[in-house]
């Protein structure tokens, strides 16, 4: 593992960054009603980051197609934007990040479309919680175990379930760096548990499920859904390790 330690002047420059993905997330707000295809959403954020003088940060990476991921009622992660109308009733998890000067943001919302059922509304809360409880634990010296085991205790004794297959992770220069940052506690977690020490930039992602946490990936090799095909919310917020706490990045 090799864990890339950040200046104050390199963590300004991810707060600019930070700011991008924030102001694209209160757009996607601002979009996501009954009627609207993914893929207008979408294009409306790839404009707003141009607009903005950033880079997109996912469109191209792997081959990735577009500039978020939509994912919508049992879809967890990686969902592909296009012809898809959302109707009243639906959940859209929108991730989304950008690179401004070499430096990258990224986060994730989950939205209600028009009205939605109770039971949608308290997975919705419940993963919004989840990411804010993770956030007030991020300090110099707290484990990483620390963090995914308080998530997975709060999702768990709402009686939802938590997705193992995908993490949070270090970021900086890149996406994804390490430390990954589980969002639950394992023999494997313990192992590779790391302490947060000031520099470290993490994204905490968790992503939760109103079923089972196992997962399918659709024939598209990207679009990653709930197997019992339940649904699933996900938050993220890019976060710094400072001296006496936490300064949370990617917030409005």
């Amino acid at each position: 593992m090799s864990i890339i330690y950040k200046s104050p002047r390199e963590i300004d420059l991810m707060r600019e960054a930070g700011r991008a993905v924030a102001g694209a997330l209160d757009l996607a707000e601002t979009l996501v009603k009954p009627g609207i295809t993914t893929g207008e959403i979408d294009a409306a954020i790839a404009a707003y980051f141009q607009e903005r003088g950033c880079q997109p940060l996912f469109k191209g990476y792997k081959g990735y197609p577009a500039t978020i991921c939509a994912s919508v009622n049992e879809e967890i992660v990686h969902g592909i934007p296009g012809p898809r109308v959302l109707k009243e009733g639906d959940i859209i998890g929108i991730d989304l990040g950008a690179k401004w000067k070499g430096y990258c943001g990224d986060a994730a919302r989950t939205y209600a479309v028009g009205a939605i059922a109770p039971k949608a509304a308290r997975l919705v809360h419940a993963a919004r919680e989840s990411l804010d409880l993770a956030i007030r634990l991020v300090g110099p010296g707290v484990r990483l175990t620390q963090i995914g085991g308080a998530i997975q205790q709060y999702a768990e004794s709402l009686g939802y379930s938590v997705v193992r297959q995908f993490t949070g992770h270090g970021i900086g220069t890149a996406m994804h760096e390490d430390p990954q940052v589980p969002n639950y506690v394992d023999s494997t977690t313990r192992r590779s548990d790391v302490v947060l020490k000031p520099g470290m930039v993490i994204a905490i992602e968790p992503m939760l499920n109103e079923g089972t946490y196992e997962t399918e990936t659709l024939k598209d090799r990207w679009t990653v859904v709930t197997r019992d095909r339940k649904l699933s919310a996900h938050f993220e917020h890019t976060v710094a390790v400072t001296t006496d706490g936490r300064d949370v990045l990617t917030k409005r």
